[in-house]
């Protein structure tokens, strides 16, 4: 399928960085509906054409902006079929090659640091430190799921002061895939 209005359309999920919480949370999006990794005589097995990711990360209680006096830093990563559900701040662990640009499974990933995250002083005006993304899918080489789901995992690496939503929308197109290719996809992406 080409990248075009016909076929491309949004899928999006969020969860919420409770404050003053350590360790990872996560929240599944289930694609099951969208993908048949299962080819039958002339059908051919279908995936998901991942094409952008565009991140959000507010307050989670007037959807503003993460406020100025933030603290956290946290990576966040959207990870195709590892199954993890949806779980609080807290609740899971992650671990660092869980964000790594090297993890196969890695749709799209990032980083994000509070505007408060690298002074010692809260009085002083902090610099502006927006999510940092470092691994993201193109039009031009989509990111092709064929496990039954994708999560949203992030990792709380100092505490954050307010509660903050992160949320994702993906561009995505359901996708044709000859047995080859479906095969190598089903390889590389395994828990």
């Amino acid at each position: 399928m080409a990248y075009n209005i016909k076929d491309v359309f949004y899928l999006s999920t969020e969860a919420t960085v409770t404050a003053s919480t350590a360790n990872a949370g996560s929240a599944q999006l289930d694609l099951s509906a969208y993908i048949d990794p299962i080819a039958r005589g002339r059908t051919k097995g279908t995936g998901l054409a991942v094409y952008k990711v565009h991140w959000i990360i507010q307050d989670d209680n007037d959807s503003d902006p993460a406020k100025m006096d933030e603290t956290g830093v946290m990576s966040y990563g959207l990870l195709a079929g590892v199954g993890l559900g949806d779980n609080a701040t807290g609740a899971i662990n992650a671990t660092e090659a869980t964000f790594s640009a090297t993890n196969a499974l890695m749709v799209s990933g990032g980083a994000f640091y509070g505007y408060k995250s690298s002074i010692a002083n809260a009085s002083t005006p902090g610099v502006m430190s927006p999510a940092v993304s470092y691994v993201e899918p193109s039009k031009d080489v989509p990111y092709v799921i064929v496990r039954d789901n994708v999560c949203l995992v992030y990792n709380v690496a100092t505490n954050f002061a307010n509660g903050t939503i992160i949320g994702c929308r993906l561009e995505v197109a359901q996708i044709t895939l000859d047995q080859a290719t479906l095969n190598q996809l089903l390889r590389t992406q395994t828990v």
